[in-house]
């Protein structure tokens, strides 16, 4: 499967601050934002405004068009259809233990829309992060116990969770085996 656009970003950019040498502190404190904002850029948990990209295009001494360079130049289709392991398998230092399946990127009526499916593996406990989106999550197998402030939600396999994730968030599998989420994030826009 092509790559997504909407998270084509955040990996060009990490790649390209790798490939430079840079850490998220150097590159962050040259572009005048936080590392926290810049790993969140980066893992595709919130999507940069224009400024603010144009500020790390020029912290890493890149140009801004070679960063937002088009990744998906083919013409829209009718319809998607991805195949059961047709997915990119997302890196997200940020969350081991879990993997993250992209199955695609659009954006709906101006909102930009991200869909994977993330396996969580068992006794992992992911520690509370927040993003720039609103989250839903469906249970496709096992179960989830998901932090949300001092409140924690039991999930078994085919329940719902719907929350802003600006709230920082927590998750854990309290299982043996291998849990399976369907997540659906929907971008705010800009910073």
């Amino acid at each position: 499967m092509k790559s997504d656009i909407l998270s084509a970003i955040g990996k060009k950019l990490r790649d390209i601050r790798k490939e430079k040498g840079m850490n998220l502190a150097e590159v962050a404190s040259k572009s005048e934002i936080t590392a926290g904002l810049l790993s969140k850029i980066e893992n595709f948990r919130t999507m940069p405004s224009l400024p603010v990209l144009h500020k790390i295009a020029m912290a890493l001494n890149e140009p801004l068009s070679e960063i937002v360079k088009p990744v998906d130049e083919e013409p829209e289709q009718a319809y998607t259809l991805i195949r059961n392991g047709e997915g990119d398998i997302e890196a997200r230092y940020d969350s081991e233990g879990l993997i993250y399946e992209s199955l695609m990127s659009k954006v709906i009526q101006s909102t930009p829309v991200k869909i994977n499916t993330v396996t969580v593996n068992p006794g992992v406990y992911r520690k509370p992060l927040s993003n720039d989106c609103y989250e839903l999550v469906y249970l496709l197998e096992g179960e989830i116990i998901y932090g949300l402030e001092d409140e924690f939600i039991h999930l078994n396999q085919g329940d719902t969770l719907y929350f802003n994730g600006q709230i920082p968030h927590s998750l854990k599998n309290p299982g043996s085996s291998d849990a399976k989420l369907f997540k659906a994030y929907f971008m705010n826009q800009g910073l």
